[in-house]
């Protein structure tokens, strides 16, 4: 039955209006699919719009600003941005696509009716922001330039990895095909509208993966300065870059903003309550996420646990694969999988070092690839003084940091929070903490390998200074409180928050005095050096 519906929908995705007439004919008996709707925005819309219209007579002309979303909980996000921005003044406009999911493709029938619905609910705001609907603009035989070209080929094998949670690319694939049909025309789609209206800035989620990270690179490669932001798990604040991916957490701003900051009591204090409820599985403050399974058990028992001796232990705490955190992190190595496998090899011939792996907890959502099977796959029989921690045992992470003598990783922030704890950490990939002063940073294989040698020779000994954990409890603190600017509707929270911060308290005074320095580093009028300086 679903096949012959699905084949009905298709032959009729192909004729003219069919779709549109049966949306206006069956909108009020049968809704859209769950995977598309923007009633969020709908219920609070033409609040809104009256308030961004009453707004913006006390507010100069701004800038043109482009923003950008593809699905329709970014659509929802977006468009609320971009009401705020017109009612600072900005002249805004949003350019969409009405695609109910990223990862699946979907019949010309359905596109279509998503397109209807997304026009009937966007309608009310067309008074203040100039949509493009990105489906109707046909480039599709327009030629990109060849740098361009390959860059979005480059997102598409992000793309593919991940989706598929893996560091290797089948570009024969069915999903990668269809990744790469929506890339290309997104594309050239973009590359033509933005050509011919150019805009002072663009504003684009994440950045790196989907038609996000296609989007960025058009914008870069026309030169249009553009701002791109994600969330982490922390309410009212978001992550910001100019000019660069935030996906790359690149804190070079923020850290040469603070070089010479000395942290207060109260900020020290602050940073050691945040952390000690990751590591004893609560929450703290604005921070919604458990970062473990369990509380801290302590040193013995995870010592009689894991059946570990007096002899030096070294944790590895490994990334998820295909996590868009670790997507062009690569430094030294062809990937991360690579590098795990290669310091197994050489810890395989350490018996006199307990090498304990401990697989990221988020593992245990992974579908797909996973560097647990690639580790069972490649080395299925490891020698009893190399520990294999699974993403569901029931074991503290934090536990693990306390009785170790080194630390390895790649990107995870567990690097960050042993060297707090004094202990000598080897950062392999391009993580934001990298060369900030308290990691080991090699560049190559041989350093990486020499380092492990002089590092292994009495590691008791080769504890970080008190200098260089100061240092790392400054850098935590800047990364954790600082790092993320002050915004008020969050990704994924988008209805709660509207109910806490409606538009009309956003353009409010007090609410221009929390956000619009935020706002306005979005659209460049004010640069991010300024927003990180005390």
């Amino acid at each position: 039955m679903a096949s012959r519906k699905e084949t009905v929908k298709k032959v009729l995705g192909e004729l003219p209006l069919t779709a549109e007439v049966y949306w206006l004919l069956r909108q009020n008996s049968h809704q859209l699919p769950s995977n598309f709707s923007l009633k969020t925005i709908r219920e609070v819309m033409a609040e809104s719009v009256a308030v961004v219209g009453k707004s913006r007579e006390d507010h100069p002309a701004g800038k043109k600003v482009f923003l950008f979303a593809s699905t329709h909980y970014w659509i929802e996000h977006t468009v609320m941005t971009g009401l705020a921005l017109s009612g600072m003044g900005h002249d805004v406009s949003v350019g969409y696509y009405p695609y109910g999911r990223w990862s699946d493709d979907a019949t010309q029938f359905d596109i279509r009716r998503q397109n209807f619905y997304a026009n009937t609910v966007l309608k009310t705001a067309a008074q203040f922001i100039q949509f493009e609907n990105f489906l109707r603009n046909n480039a599709s035989f327009a030629q990109l330039p060849s740098k361009l070209s390959a860059e979005v080929d480059q997102v598409t094998d992000y793309d593919f990895m991940y989706y598929f949670q893996s560091e290797e690319v089948d570009r024969e694939d069915p999903f990668y095909q269809f990744r790469y049909r929506r890339n290309q025309h997104a594309a050239k789609a973009l590359y033509h509208y933005l050509r011919r209206n150019k805009p002072d800035v663009a504003i684009i989620p994440n950045g790196t993966i989907l038609e996000f990270g296609v989007a960025y690179r058009v914008c870069r490669f026309l030169k249009i300065p553009t701002s791109t932001y994600e969330f982490s798990d922390r309410r009212g604040s978001m992550w910001l870059a100019q000019n660069d991916e935030i996906m790359q957490q690149n804190t070079d701003t923020l850290w040469k903003a603070y070089a010479d900051y000395k942290l207060s009591r109260s900020e020290l204090e602050e940073t050691r309550v945040l952390l000690t409820s990751r590591s004893n599985a609560t929450t703290y403050g604005d921070y919604t996420r458990k970062w473990q399974r369990i509380p801290a058990e302590g040193q013995a028992i995870i010592k009689e646990k894991l059946g570990l001796t007096d002899e030096p232990v070294v944790l590895l705490a490994t990334n998820v694969l295909g996590d868009s955190l670790t997507l062009g992190r690569n430094t030294f190595t062809k990937s991360m999988t690579e590098w795990i496998i290669r310091t197994i090899q050489y810890f395989i011939e350490r018996p006199g070092v307990q090498l304990v792996i401990r697989i990221h907890p988020g593992e245990a959502l992974v579908k797909r690839g996973s560097i647990l099977d690639m580790i069972r796959k490649t080395l299925p029989q490891l020698p009893p003084h190399i520990k294999l921690i699974e993403p569901l045992d029931e074991v503290n992470t934090y536990d693990l940091m306390d009785v170790a003598d080194l630390g390895l990783v790649y990107t995870t922030t567990v690097g960050l929070e042993m060297a707090l704890r004094g202990i000598p950490v080897v950062v392999a990939g391009k993580t934001h903490y990298r060369n900030r002063g308290f990691t080991h940073d090699p560049g190559t294989y041989v350093e990486y390998f020499k380092l492990l040698n002089l590092l292994l020779e009495n590691t008791r000994e080769k504890r970080l200074s008190a200098e260089r954990v100061n240092l790392a409890w400054k850098y935590a603190y800047l990364f954790f409180f600082r790092f993320q600017l002050p915004y008020p509707w969050k990704m994924g929270q988008l209805k709660d928050d509207l109910e806490l911060n409606p538009m009309k308290n956003v353009l409010s005074a007090s609410g221009m005095k929390k956000y619009r320095a935020t706002f306005d580093t979005m659209t460049f009028t004010r640069m991010m050096d300024s927003n990180y300086g005390k």
